[in-house]
């Protein structure tokens, strides 16, 4: 009877703690979850990679589950792919010399290598851009700490080109305005280099990007040249302040057509 007794007791206290666990367990990730909606941070994720690089299919296809994972909070990613691939065997479409250009000042600011793919938060840290564990890490920590300069953004198709109003809360000259149209999504068939044979998605690519220093106004207007076979649906610009010196990104926002 005493041995009975003991194994309901165990098993009740065990009930408990079980119950308990699960109670706390659902309270932390309620008290993060209103840390991270209350707070005013933001994630902006800028990918340099390359159809040339063998290492680059996983970080691509990271950056299109990372968009669809956090596809309601403000966390902005960027594929710039680089031209220094080009002459290895394959010539990526979508490269740039400017895209290339923009990882070398970050290598000079961050005082970190050029590599593909690397990946760069909030102009701050860099790390490979195919580690998720590294990624998530990095989004949770910029939306609890990093807080959003407000961009106000507005864009608009003409029969030529987009138009895109801004209007930003400061004019601080060491500050510039980055706004950045980009293809939410598309592919190429490779034939030849690394990846020769594979075909490759991409997400959030950079086709093309307008600096404008805050020093005179903190308003106004630029523009960008229509893309052939443009569907406003498939498309969106990004805007982002960014220290001239240190490289940080202060704010971003987003636009729809």
């Amino acid at each position: 009877m005493i041995l009975k007794n003991l194994i309901g007791t165990a098993a009740f206290v065990a009930l408990m703690f079980t119950v308990s666990a699960f109670s706390c367990t659902d309270k932390a990730e309620e008290t993060l979850q209103n840390s991270t909606s209350n707070n005013n941070g933001f994630a902006v994720l800028e990918l340099f990679t390359s159809e040339g690089c063998s290492s680059c299919p996983p970080a691509d296809q990271l950056m299109g589950e990372i968009e669809k994972q956090y596809k309601d909070q403000p966390v902005y990613i960027l594929a710039y792919h680089v031209d220094y691939w080009n002459n290895l065997g394959w010539k990526d479409k979508f490269s740039s010399v400017e895209n290339s250009k923009r990882q070398q000042q970050y290598a000079q600011t961050l005082r970190s290598q050029v590599y593909t793919p690397q990946l760069i938060v909030n102009g701050k840290k860099e790390f490979i851009g195919s580690d998720r564990y590294a990624v998530e890490n990095a989004i949770q920590t910029a939306l609890l700490n990093d807080n959003n300069n407000k961009i106000d953004l507005s864009a608009k198709v003409s029969e030529k080109e987009i138009n895109v109003n801004f209007k930003v809360q400061e004019n601080n000259p060491q500050n510039k305005l980055l706004i950045t149209l980009v293809e939410k999504k598309s592919s190429t068939n490779v034939q030849k280099g690394e990846n020769e044979g594979r075909h490759l998605v991409h997400w959030q690519i950079v086709h093309q990007q307008n600096q404008i220093s805050l020093k005179n106004s903190p308003e106004g207007t630029t523009s960008f040249k229509l893309p052939a076979n443009f569907n406003t649906n498939d498309w969106e610009i990004i805007g982002m302040i960014q220290n001239v010196k240190s490289g940080a990104i202060l704010g971003s926002a987003e636009a729809s057509f």
